[in-house]
């Protein structure tokens, strides 16, 4: 094999970012994806013109115009702003009732008819207060004392306890340190200046990243690490870090999520908007996402064939073999096997990425990150 600078191991954001940075700086990159794709978990593919976020939904948004700029060197931008809706159960109607996310003074009127924010600021710290303790011991006190017992009971216990598969009064209270309220008529899930969706789909806009590389797809490097010895001056290794290892300290703890996914023919709308939140517990699912929502108009005019659409369910579920690793699940414990790990490192390998690093970051953070990591080995 010919010599590289660079290994790098996954094709998802933060390697796709590093290894287009050292291209840009002139070395040589060799990239291998287990996938037949490269996007890891932000990759999107094509079914009925309709552009599908195979993981789950993405919206990239930053406050950082650097970041905007380097995104959009790789592909154009359609502006989508994310504004969702959580499906709450109303067991005396029998029904289900939308309400606007995140919590703002839209949300406010639909639970207590208010209009006034000094009002609803009022109705909240008051519930809130009840609940307010010097030390909180789970996540259910801490949610409480943030935002009393109504936005929690409707929107906040029933889907955290799906999401991460036990009570809120067993998950820790530092999972959150705060619960946004806007005191506005703002739908906008986000606040960032930028925010919006490549024009053609994530997986693309990572291979554009990947120009000026040697990638490889289809390749388990673990499986095939004797074969790539050498290969490069320098790893950078964006897949389980325990599995690096053997687990010779234990598995990383992590949450796996289940998507299923289909085709909807004879309409063009199944629930009106991009993104659905379902906190009740009698369904046992969480988000559901309509595909077509996340395109703009001028795509789904000339591109997405009629009468069609296409909607994912996403089911949280337990980590097992053959799943794939979504959220940490971070704790005392979990951070104390990792640092073990860690300090196994070898001096010509970096752990890059959500699972390398065992965290979870926003895109915008991850290409951050990325260029800063670029920055120290080719400079």
């Amino acid at each position: 094999m010919s010599k590289f600078d660079a290994l790098f191991v996954g094709a998802g954001l933060f390697n796709a970012v590093m290894a287009s940075e050292f291209v840009r700086a002139g070395k040589n990159v060799l990239v291998l994806e287990r996938r037949e794709h490269a996007g890891g978990n932000c990759s999107t593919y094509n079914d009925h013109g309709i552009i599908v976020h195979e993981h789950g939904a993405h919206i990239f948004h930053t406050n950082d115009g650097r970041i905007w700029e380097f995104a959009n060197r790789f592909g154009s931008f359609h502006p989508f702003i994310n504004s969702p809706l959580a499906m709450v159960y109303d067991p005396a109607k029998k029904c289900y009732k939308g309400y606007n996310l995140p919590f703002n003074m839209n949300t406010f009127n639909q639970i207590w008819g208010v209009v006034d924010p000094a009002a609803a600021k009022e109705i909240i710290e008051k519930e809130a207060s009840r609940f307010k303790k010097d030390r909180y011991d789970n996540l259910e006190e801490k949610a409480l004392s943030l935002v009393g017992g109504r936005i929690y009971d409707m929107f906040i216990k029933g889907y955290t306890e799906k999401q991460w598969g036990r009570p809120c009064t067993e998950i820790p209270a530092d999972i959150i340190t705060r619960i946004p309220l806007r005191f506005k008529f703002d739908n906008n899930y986000f606040n960032d200046t930028w925010q919006g969706i490549p024009d053609d789909g994530y997986t693309r806009w990572i291979e554009e990243m990947l120009e000026g590389c040697t990638v490889e797809y289809g390749v388990d490097y673990l499986k095939e690490r004797d074969r790539y010895e050498g290969v490069a001056d320098m790893t950078f290794y964006s897949g389980r870090i325990d599995d690096y290892f053997n687990r010779v300290h234990g598995e990383l703890p992590y949450r796996s999520l289940e998507f299923r996914t289909q085709v909807v023919h004879g309409t063009e709308n199944v629930q009106g908007v991009a993104v659905t939140n379902w906190p009740s517990p009698n369904v046992d699912f969480t988000r559901r996402i309509e595909h077509r929502h996340f395109m703009s108009d001028s795509q789904q005019k000339y591109g997405v064939e009629k009468d069609c659409t296409i909607v994912t369910t996403e089911y949280p579920s337990k980590m097992a073999e053959g799943r794939e690793a979504y959220y940490p699940v971070v704790n005392a414990e979990s951070n104390a096997m990792y640092n073990k790990y860690i300090r196994m490192k070898p001096k010509d390998v970096e752990f890059t990425g959500r699972l390398g690093r065992f965290e979870y970051n926003d895109m915008d953070d991850t290409i951050s990150k990325a260029i800063c990591e670029s920055v120290l080995y080719t400079r």
